[in-house]
Parts: C-alpha cells; sequence; structure tokens
C-alpha cells in the first residue's frame, strides 16, 4: 500500500526537498503541499493523506493551531511535526493537540522515511527520549488524567513501557506474553485514556504524574 502525504511548511526550500526525499520512495507519495496552516484542512479533506508533515510555525495559522483542527476531521490523518530546534515547547504544544511525533529539519532522508512509516503504523513511539525531556520541561500538571485510575494492573505496565518507546514486540518480550495479548491491553490503554495513538497516552501518562519524565 503507498502511504499518501501532505507537506505543510511556509518554506518553498523545505516543501521541495521534502518532496524529493518522499516521492523517491515507492510505497509513499507526496499528494499535495501547503505553505500555511490555513490551507491544510481543505487539502486534507480532497486528498485524504495518511500523514501530513506539519511545520510547528507558520503564518495566519500555526501548526499547533491546523493540528487541532485536522484532528476534529472524522477521520483524521496522522500529523508528523516538522520542527527546526527539538526543545521548541510549540512541539510540545503540538503533541498535545494529537501530532503523533516529531521530527527535526536537519534529519537525514533514511529517518525522515522511518519516521513516516513508523508514524502511520502507529505501533511505537518517534523519538520517547526526546518527548519525556519536553514533558520534563513543564511544570506538574493540574490533576490525574480521566480514565488513569480504571487501568488495571498489567495496562499500567503496558503504558510504562510505552513512555519508554517498547513496540508491540518488545513489550510482549518484556512481559512474557503474546503480541496479541499486548494489542489488546494497548487498545484498551487508549480508551481508558481517550488517546487517539501512543503518543497521547504518553503525553496523558506524563501529565497526570502516571510517569514521572524526569
Amino acid at each position: 500500500m503507498t502511504l499518501r502525504v501532505v507537506i505543510a511548511d511556509d518554506e518553498d526550500l523545505i516543501r521541495t526537498g521534502l518532496r524529493i526525499i518522499i516521492d523517491a520512495e515507492p510505497d509513499l507519495t507526496v499528494v499535495g503541499e501547503a505553505a500555511d496552516g490555513a490551507a491544510v484542512l481543505p487539502l486534507v479533506r480532497r486528498e485524504r493523506p495518511d500523514v501530513v508533515l506539519m511545520d510547528v510555525r507558520m503564518p495566519a495559522l500555526d501548526g499547533i493551531q491546523a493540528t487541532e483542527r485536522l484532528l476534529a476531521l472524522d477521520a483524521p490523518p496522522k500529523v508528523l511535526v516538522v520542527t527546526t530546534f527539538e526543545n521548541d515547547d510549540h512541539v510540545y504544544d503540538a503533541l498535545r493537540a494529537g501530532a503523533s511525533g516529531f521530527l527535526l529539519k536537519r534529519t537525514r532522508p533514511d529517518d525522515l522515511i522511518k519516521a513516516v512509516k513508523l508514524v502511520a503504523a502507529g505501533e511505537s513511539l518517534l523519538f520517547p527520549a526526546a518527548i519525556r525531556a519536553l514533558a520534563g520541561r513543564r511544570p506538574p500538571g493540574p490533576g490525574r488524567v480521566a480514565g488513569i485510575d480504571r487501568l488495571t494492573g498489567r495496562e499500567g505496565d503496558v503504558l510504562r513501557l510505552m513512555t519508554k518507546g517498547l513496540s508491540n514486540n518488545e513489550i510482549a518480550a518484556e512481559l512474557v506474553v503474546s503480541q496479541e495479548t499486548v494489542k489488546t491491553h494497548v487498545g484498551n490503554v487508549l480508551a481508558k485514556l481517550g488517546a487517539r495513538d501512543r503518543t497521547q497516552a504518553v503525553i496523558a501518562a506524563y501529565e497526570s504524574g502516571f510517569v514521572s519524565p524526569r
């Protein structure tokens, strides 16, 4: 299956470079570009991509607001934030808004391709250490996140391993259970936390104090 990608960035050079890298892959294709966040929503509605590469800083409508609008769609794409600085607080805000991960504009082409495919698959966490560091820069959250207290002991174990970036296979090996069992636990964790993917579940784990980022 070919993954459909939309690129949203206000710099022509960045969009061109990303398109060249992505279109060189046989199982990826760029189906549209946007130079501003305001243009992303109609483009996504028309092209229905699997992944949107979203610049976090754009004029008129930034990547955070654009991400929020995308995730209000009935069948939203995965959003992968593209940024210049990994310690940018706007990145964490975009993750909180629903982005599934982020990568740096200086990322090597091979790593860019891996990131797009990883986010599309949704079975692992992109750059878990960097997300932990971003969470650690924030003050403690206001309280428990809804659903945290409803996790079973084993679901809590799975969530803790998710924050470390372990894939389903790695979690299964760590807990000595089947991969199907892990998939069930992950699904239960996402449902109870109201999280659309692993990144949102991990953000909830940090913000509730269930797992400390420090």
